[in-house]
């Protein structure tokens, strides 16, 4: 099987939430085959990297297996949050998108096709 390198969007979606200080990040790949794959690669210790230099302190990762998604949970990412962060995205809403500029491997088969 040839594997492949791309970025996390070409294979899977993301949405954003916080809480205070805190920022969720849900992750589902668009094939549930990649599940397994996306598991082994998109760790809470390289997410918790991919978020340290906002001041991330702690990364947890919950699998959801039924739905195919994973929800990471990352501690003081929104440096300080809503009322406490100069930041133009206090909220968080954006930082999806640099979870999915993550380089993870897959097989080439799996990437959709480009016509």
């Amino acid at each position: 099987m040839e594997l492949t390198d791309v970025p996390l969007h070409a294979v899977a979606h993301s949405r954003a939430g916080d809480k205070g200080n805190r920022v969720n990040l849900s992750l589902m790949p668009y094939d549930p085959a990649l599940y397994p794959l996306l598991a082994g690669q998109v760790t809470e210790a390289r997410v918790l990297a991919l978020f340290a230099h906002r001041g991330a302190t702690r990364c947890t990762r919950h699998d959801l297996p039924l739905i195919h998604a994973f929800n990471f949970v990352i501690d003081d990412a929104l440096e300080g949050g809503v009322n406490g962060s100069l930041n133009l995205d206090g909220h968080g809403k954006s930082l999806s998108f640099r979870l999915l500029a993550l380089t993870v491997r897959v097989p080439a088969s799996s990437l959709p096709a480009r016509g």
